[in-house]
């Protein structure tokens, strides 16, 4: 007992050492998707202001590949000082499972910063709601084209979890990104698309596609008038589009517990808030407890998911 004693005062003390003399220098966020994507952008807007918060240089590193897989993999083998960040989504919860390149557990959750819905998009005026889809693509099963932004994004986890709640076929297209996928609708050639709010809020309202539905735990701040797919009446088809903030597993938990503090400060404040808003996007704060328990929720959901719906990374 006298030893266990010792040893967690010890790492106790280490982990305020730690926190007290960081940061020692620059903080690098990692971004695993392109310069203008919505995570992105949350990664630079956040550098800005923690920046000034943490009185050290915060800059915005872009490493892509699989999903973000690469970026997440690099920030893992880097040292565990709070110096190198993650900023990912809910692709963590499905990319590491399609993917043997990163266990999980190689990073720890560090901060929730928002929630971005996807929205069901169909051709103008085809369906007159996700009632009316569900019930054609119920009586032609596997006839109805829908597409995706890729194997595993998004836009895929929302249209599975959609399709096996309310219990239709389809046949999915994946697309090589969401442009590609927006194209096939306004097109006519696909029936259907889970689009990003902001992305479906832009293209509903130049009379492009019919919106009928937000997958989401709630609704859209952005399109309040969109039911989520649970209220059109299909218990548990809604998927949780996240970004949130990582580091390596081993990051002290003082310099975790410091770094949460002030992102969720930022998250909260409501300047911040707004500009997440004009993404479309949700601002979202948990504590690191709920964070956790999400990921660790949606590791088992998803793997459940995949499993059913067969489905294999590219």
């Amino acid at each position: 007992m006298k030893t266990s004693a010792l040893f967690l005062t010890l790492l106790l003390s280490a982990s305020l050492a730690a926190a007290q003399s960081f940061p020692s220098k620059t903080v690098r966020f990692v971004s695993g998707v392109t310069p203008g994507s919505a995570s992105d952008t949350m990664a630079r807007i956040l550098a800005e202001k923690l920046s000034v918060t943490l009185g050290q240089p915060v800059i915005v590193e872009n490493r892509l590949g699989a999903g973000g897989l690469v970026g997440a993999k690099w920030v893992a083998g880097q040292e565990p000082d709070g110096h190198t960040i993650m900023m990912y989504a809910s692709a963590f919860t499905v990319s590491t499972l399609l993917n043997p390149g990163l266990d999980p557990k190689e990073l720890q959750p560090l901060a929730t910063v928002a929630t971005i819905p996807t929205v069901l998009i169909t051709p103008p005026g085809r369906y007159k709601d996700a009632g009316d889809f569900v019930k054609s693509a119920k009586a032609q099963p596997g006839k109805l084209v829908c597409a995706t932004a890729g194997v595993g994004s998004a836009t895929h986890m929302a249209l599975e979890r959609f399709r096996f709640s309310a219990g239709f076929e389809v046949l999915n297209v994946h697309t090589k990104g969401a442009g590609e996928a927006l194209t096939e609708v306004v097109s006519g050639r696909a029936d259907c698309y889970f689009a990003l709010v902001f992305q479906a809020h832009k293209m509903r309202d130049a009379g492009k596609v019919s919106a009928l539905a937000v997958s989401g735990p709630k609704r859209s701040s952005l399109m309040s008038d969109l039911p989520t797919t649970v209220e059109a009446g299909y218990p548990d088809s809604d998927y949780n589009f996240w970004v949130g903030a990582l580091v390596p597993a081993r990051t002290p938990r003082g310099i975790v517990e410091r770094l949460h503090k002030d992102i969720n400060a930022l998250v909260q404040s409501p300047e911040i808030s707004e500009r997440i808003r004009k993404l479309g996007a949700d601002p979202l704060s948990m504590t690191l407890a709920e964070f956790d328990a999400m990921i660790q929720r949606e590791l088992a959901e998803n793997a459940r998911l995949i499993k059913a719906a067969g489905i294999k990374a590219n």
